[in-house]
């Protein structure tokens, strides 16, 4: 039996049938929510419960607090209707609208180790199929083994016909492992997408402050080729945390933006640098050097992407700086071992 759920300001009522999340249901209906993981982890779609009662259902503790649910907060990717109708506030994210997701085939074309533990995957397309997306979502990768694995999309919509990943190889990764140890080239794999709400707001014309850290470069990189094409002239500053040099694992691509474009600015920050690195350049956390180069952020707007810690860290702290919270985006990376 479905229960009722009405989506306020815009008072759109749908139905959720049983076992479909809020989230679910929505995307069912074609309602296009703000999300990120869809697993409970990184807190892109916490929203209100105005009326009714929900469940809450398996989430991480960081991304939806116990005195956020006293307050009424829920994640609608996890949250299921309990009362027969159930009233939340929800803003639809018009630029995601008439974007179709789909699962495609997709051929490994080149398998290019950058670095000591980064692999750039690029994924060709169907020559039948063109994928519309906004530069910074991700897909879904169907491994062998039948589970699913996200990914960012690394380059930008206007580069037709592939798909670049940045796949990190995590110790114990079963993805990551396969892709590092036994993937070739000209294999075939399925994937769906694109997905998330995490991509360039080009309503605004407010400066930008990238924040990544590890291969949560590859959505920022996206972003950036984007604003270039389409000759996006708002301030640009980068910063990208590692933890030693061998980390940065393409630095020379924000260094020629940098050179190239006299509104980016690329701040590499090293929380760990090691001797033979001789580094000269900015060390500790990222979000803390952000800190220390800004007193105000009351006129930015933030897209933070990398570990979750890093991206609760710098919510946190870039709002007591003025940041409005509407004004922070963000896509935390987990581990497959965070998600089990």
């Amino acid at each position: 039996m479905s229960k009722q759920l009405i989506i306020e300001p815009s008072g759109q009522q749908l139905s959720v049938f049983d076992d479909e999340t809020l989230l679910d249901a929505a995307m069912r209906e074609g309602f296009n929510m703000p999300y990120g993981c869809k697993n409970g982890s990184c807190g892109a779609c916490k929203g209100k419960v105005l009326q009714g009662e929900v469940s809450h259902g398996d989430h991480s503790e960081t991304a939806l607090t116990h005195a956020e649910m006293e307050k009424g907060m829920a994640l609608f990717c996890c949250a299921k209707p309990i009362s027969d109708s159930v009233s939340i506030e929800c803003r639809e994210i018009a630029a995601t609208k008439d974007i179709q997701i789909k699962t495609l085939p997709t051929r490994i074309e080149k398998i290019d180790k950058v670095s000591h533990d980064v692999a750039i995957l690029t994924l060709k397309l169907p020559s039948t199929e063109k994928l519309a997306f906004l530069a910074g979502q991700y897909i879904d990768i169907h491994t062998k083994t039948g589970k699913k694995r996200s990914f960012s999309i690394a380059n930008a919509p206007h580069q037709e016909g592939f798909i670049e990943l940045h796949i990190r190889h995590v110790p114990g990764g079963e993805f990551s492992g396969y892709v590092w140890e036994t993937m070739k080239e000209r294999e075939i794999f399925r994937f769906t997408g694109p997905l998330g709400s995490f991509f360039l707001r080009e309503d605004s014309d407010k400066p930008i402050i990238l924040l990544a850290t590890g291969t949560g470069f590859a959505p920022i990189k996206g972003i950036v080729e984007h604003a270039l094409k389409n000759n996006i002239q708002r301030e640009i500053v980068l910063y990208w945390g590692c933890r030693s040099l061998e980390d940065l694992y393409l630095p020379h691509i924000p260094s020629q933006w940098q050179q190239q474009h006299p509104n980016i600015s690329f701040i590499p920050v090293l929380s760990e640098p090691k001797v033979q690195d001789q580094w000269q350049g900015r060390t500790g956390l990222v979000h803390e050097a952000v800190m220390a180069d800004f007193s105000s952020l009351k006129h930015y707007q933030v897209y933070a992407c990398g570990a979750p810690v890093m991206v609760e860290a710098a919510f946190k702290h870039f709002v007591s700086r003025g940041l409005p919270e509407e004004e922070f985006f963000s896509d935390a990376f987990f581990s497959s071992k965070d998600l089990k």
